[in-house]
């Protein structure tokens, strides 16, 4: 029996970790994309992902990337969590990071998307899955070099749904507006839950990418209940 196949770009220790295990748990085959594969030897080991060094903004990293996804079966969720990012003031931005931010934060998600479209057309059916931020809405000083990919990310997001949910591929945008909790760090007890659980984050991902059709969700903005927005 084929197994459904969930590939995660930009895996780290973090959502994508807590990502791997919930889908491992529902029966998916994981892939995890990471530029340092290495760094992920513990979660491998934990839930038998596939690792693939993966380098997202280049377009023959990500083909066979997926590739090698379609060795371990047919792929029935795509979710890009890579992350492009320099800060600082805008007269003093070293323009070849802000480049390797739009490279990875933008352009990376054009390369895994189309990839991941590709085959879920063929299928007939799937999700990609993109994770944005509070930047893919409000730029904020400072954030030039992190705004830009995150707005960008968030225009693939809405042209690709508009292009393919007719055809069946559920495409949706996440607006993680907080910070995420870091591994291992415990919960403040004179402040809980001021920051958002990874897993329960991607349980609003399984839940979207499980949705019918006939009331798909296209952006989902999470956030922690001390949050204003």
């Amino acid at each position: 029996m084929t197994s459904d196949v969930a590939v995660i770009a930009g895996a780290g220790q973090g959502l994508s970790a807590s990502l791997a295990r919930l889908l491992t748990k529902e029966g998916f085959r994981v892939v995890l994309a990471a530029r340092n594969t290495g760094k992920l030897a513990p979660l491998v080991e934990e839930t038998g992902a596939l690792a693939v060094e993966t380098d997202v903004s280049d377009p023959a990293s990500v083909a066979r990337l997926f590739e090698a996804a379609d060795k371990a079966g047919s792929l029935a969720l795509a979710v890009f969590n890579a992350s492009g990012r320099t800060r600082g003031p805008i007269a003093e931005l070293d323009p070849d990071a802000v480049k390797q931010a739009l490279l990875v934060g933008a352009y990376g998600g054009f390369l895994v998307g189309q990839q991941a479209a590709r085959r879920l057309l063929a299928r007939g059916s799937g999700s990609i899955l993109f994770t944005g931020a509070t930047a893919s809405l409000k730029g904020f000083p400072g954030s030039a070099g992190f705004a830009m990919p995150k707005f960008g990310l968030r225009g693939l997001a809405q042209s690709m749904a508009r292009e393919l949910s007719p055809k069946n591929i559920h495409v949706a945008h996440f607006i993680i507006d907080g910070q995420i909790e870091p591994p291992g760090q415990a919960d403040e007890p004179d402040r809980p839950d001021r920051r958002l659980s990874p897993d329960a984050i991607v349980e609003a991902y399984l839940a979207t990418h499980r949705q019918h059709r006939s009331a798909w969700s296209f952006e989902v903005e999470l956030r922690p209940w001390v949050e204003t927005f």
